[in-house]
Formats: C-alpha cells, sequence, structure tokens
C-alpha cells in the first residue's frame, strides 16, 4: 500500500529498484524488515483517527511485501508491527548489539513517519550504535516531509547518507 497502493506516492515507485540493490549488499541473515500490520478496526483506532486511509490491512494485498523485494527477503527477520515504530525490532537489535558490534542502515517508507521513528527507537535503545539512513532508498509522504524528517534524524545522531 505504501509503494503503488492506498498511500502510494511517485516518490516511493522511484527508490524500488535502489531498495532492492540495498538489499542485495547485505546477507540475507543481516536483513531485518518491518510490515506495517492493521486490523480490519483500523479507522476506529488513533492512527485511523488522524489518517483515515485504510492500508496494510492483515491479510491483504496491500499488506503484503511487494513481490519482487519479497523475493529478496527469504533469510530476513520480518517483524509485522501495528504502529510506525517497532519496538520488538528496537529490543531484538539491542540484544544484538550486546553479544557483537553492530551497525545499523536504514532504508523505507515512508521516512517521516515509520523509518524516521524507528531510527529514533533504535538511537534511544542503543547511543553508541552507528545508525545510518541511506536518503536515497527511502521515500516520505511528500519530499518536504521527507527532507524534514532528513533533518530530525541527523539532528538525533544518525548519519544520513546520499542526501
Amino acid at each position: 500500500d505504501f509503494i503503488d497502493g492506498a498511500l502510494g506516492t511517485p516518490e516511493a515507485l522511484a527508490i524500488v529498484e535502489a531498495v532492492k540493490d540495498k538489499i542485495r549488499t547485505y546477507p540475507a541473515g543481516d536483513v531485518f524488515a518491518t510490515m506495517d500490520t492493521h486490523t480490519p478496526d483500523y479507522l476506529a483506532t488513533q492512527e485511523g483517527e488522524n489518517l483515515p486511509v485504510e492500508h496494510c490491512i492483515d491479510g491483504t494485498p496491500g499488506w503484503e511485501i511487494r513481490p519482487d523485494i519479497a523475493a529478496l527477503l527469504g533469510g530476513a527477520r520480518i517483524y509485522e508491527k501495528p504502529t510506525f515504530g517497532s519496538v520488538d525490532l528496537a529490543r531484538d537489535l539491542q540484544e544484538l548489539a550486546a553479544r557483537e558490534a553492530v551497525e545499523l542502515e536504514l532504508v523505507g517508507l515512508c521516512t517521516d513517519i515509520c523509518v524516521v521513528s524507528n531510527a529514533l527507537l533504535l538511537k534511544a535503545a542503543m547511543p553508541e550504535v552507528r545508525i545510518s539512513v541511506d536518503a536515497a532508498c527511502c521515500a516520505g509522504v511528500t519530499p518536504e516531509k521527507h527532507l524534514a524528517a532528513l533533518e530530525t534524524m541527523r539532528s538525533c545522531q544518525i548519519h544520513v547518507e546520499n542526501a
């Protein structure tokens, strides 16, 4: 739904190939993905009241990961999340970082909602871990909001690449 569905944008479509190329640069076991996962009562939630566009309803085609991207996620850990950021992802990566040195790179949609939320959760959980975001592999709700989110992340010591 975020690429070419209910909340799709030309900017989201434009980053698909770059995201696929980025995924290919990592071993499958080092890839983590999140999926917006909403229930049929989405419009009755706080998010649904503020963003009254049904999207990513569990089990619908718009919820599914695009087939060409899904094909690259065979060994990836995928987190379904009911809201902007994934607390489970942050917890699991924090546990991983306690066992070994890690650097984290984020890509995806939407820069100004889910990407920034996850980046800030991760930075709060692991302030000494290098966290970056590849701006060329992200798109916001609008180009202006994309740029604003990148600036917010820079302010919080998240490295912004390819801006």
